[in-house]
């Protein structure tokens, strides 16, 4: 299927060097006959043809149209092109939501028998969907470290059809080197994808960088306000408007128009949301470091992150707006449980965790983040509680881990609430 955004559709007239504010407000599709400013919703399932041969000539993609919105609409397209626009990539493809993101993506480029070489750091979901899901189609799936690059060379088979990253990753925010990741899948002929949830393209653009397809959950922070779920992949024409929008209008993975509305109209604050939440992020970053009851922050803005350099040159010298810490071990009596097989050192970290969290009065206890709101989590136990402990043990998730999604209440505020809990920690 090809997308009709090619030939017949008009785009706006742009000017070619516009900045990545102005694309964020700007980009889309022109106006309707009415000359509307904002863009228009477009809440209709399907579209109507002037005559049965005009109708064949479109579904035979013969002549580019809007036809069904499972695959063709105007609102999603209007975010789409913003996203595309954003990333620096020829075309995006828009989904229901990002984990439907990552679906299209390897059930568009995979086949029983491929090789997939992928972090062992990345979302929960996404390993369980690579090994539980696909392993049962023949698809096989290498899991290495986010950030050795000598493991991602020494996993590389005959067979590796695409390498798979998250970063910042999800929660420990590791960065991976996305160039030299690029240089290990272009040699082999595989292609090297990025989540870019954590950081979006106001922070960081994977394609300037090598990467060919870039992952989005929108639902974070492209929206921003915690209101709809949505997905994107952003790469090359012959990608996007091939192979997955063949596997879209079939599988029908699709974002609707309303939601997709939500998120274009989010996109338009982008830049300003991100630059006042990493800043409020780096504040809290650095009063943790500070605080008895902290074991250890990870935060890519800190000196003290292992990749910070790293994190410094690919992300526009922004740490981002996410920030995880480990507690120091409870004392005394253990008062929480956890699944079988947590052992009691476990158990007390857990604890101290949940005992901060539990002592907040503004942040907000949920696993989402890019919300304007300050969100807090436990992601043992919530976003990554599917995994097996050993499994979070290798990707460094440790039960006294909580992960904070800064958002852009005072951070004197955020300081405080905080401190409820860090305060009155018994270690």
């Amino acid at each position: 299927m090809t997308s009709p955004d090619k030939k017949t559709l008009p785009r706006k007239d742009l000017p070619v060097d516009a900045r990545i504010e102005t694309l964020a407000v700007r980009e889309g599709l022109p106006a309707t006959q009415w000359g509307e400013n904002s863009e228009a919703l477009f809440l209709t399932s399907s579209f109507n043809h002037p005559d049965a041969a005009t109708a064949a000539a479109r579904f035979a993609n013969e002549e580019e149209a809007f036809v069904y919105s499972r695959f063709t609409n105007p609102t999603t397209m209007m975010f789409e092109r913003r996203l595309a626009a954003l990333e620096g990539t020829e075309a995006a493809i828009a989904t229901a939501s990002g984990m439907s993101a990552i679906l299209l993506l390897l059930m568009g480029l995979l086949k029983s028998g491929d090789h997939v070489v992928c972090s062992q750091s990345v979302f929960g979901s996404t390993i369980s969907l690579l090994q539980n899901q696909f392993g049962k189609f023949g698809v096989q799936a290498t899991f290495v470290s986010q950030t050795d690059v000598q493991q991602w060379r020494d996993a590389m088979q005959p067979n590796t059809k695409l390498l798979f990253a998250e970063t910042p990753s999800n929660p420990l925010t590791e960065v991976c080197d996305i160039r030299a990741l690029a240089d290990i899948a272009h040699a082999a002929g595989a292609l090297l994808a990025v989540d870019n949830c954590f950081c979006t393209p106001a922070l960081q653009q994977p394609v300037k960088l090598g990467a060919d397809l870039i992952v989005h959950s929108g639902t974070k922070y492209l929206d921003g306000q915690g209101r709809v779920l949505a997905g994107a992949v952003c790469g090359p024409d012959a990608i996007i408007n091939g192979p997955l929008m063949n596997t879209l209008r079939g599988a029908g993975m699709s974002l609707s128009p309303f939601n997709a509305w939500v998120v274009l109209k989010g996109l338009e604050t982008l830049s300003i949301r991100m630059a006042a939440q990493s800043a409020n992020a780096l504040k809290l970053a650095q009063w943790l470091e500070q605080q008895p009851g902290v074991d250890k922050v990870y935060y890519p803005g800190l000196p003290s992150h292992p990749q910070h350099a790293l994190a410094m040159a690919q992300q526009n010298g922004s740490g981002g707006a996410v920030v995880s810490f480990t507690t120091k071990s409870a004392t005394g009596p253990v008062t929480v449980t956890g699944p079988a097989g947590l052992d009691e050192a476990s158990l007390r970290l857990r604890q101290s965790a949940f005992h901060a969290i539990d002592q907040t009065r503004l942040c907000s206890i949920t696993s989402n983040l890019g919300d304007t709101k300050t969100l807090i989590t436990h992601p043992a136990s919530t976003s990554h509680g599917r995994l097996s402990e050993a499994q979070r043990l290798a990707a460094g998730i440790t039960q006294g881990m909580i992960r904070v999604a800064v958002g852009l209440e005072h951070i004197d505020d955020l300081t405080a609430d905080l401190a409820r809990g860090l305060d009155t920690l018994n270690v």
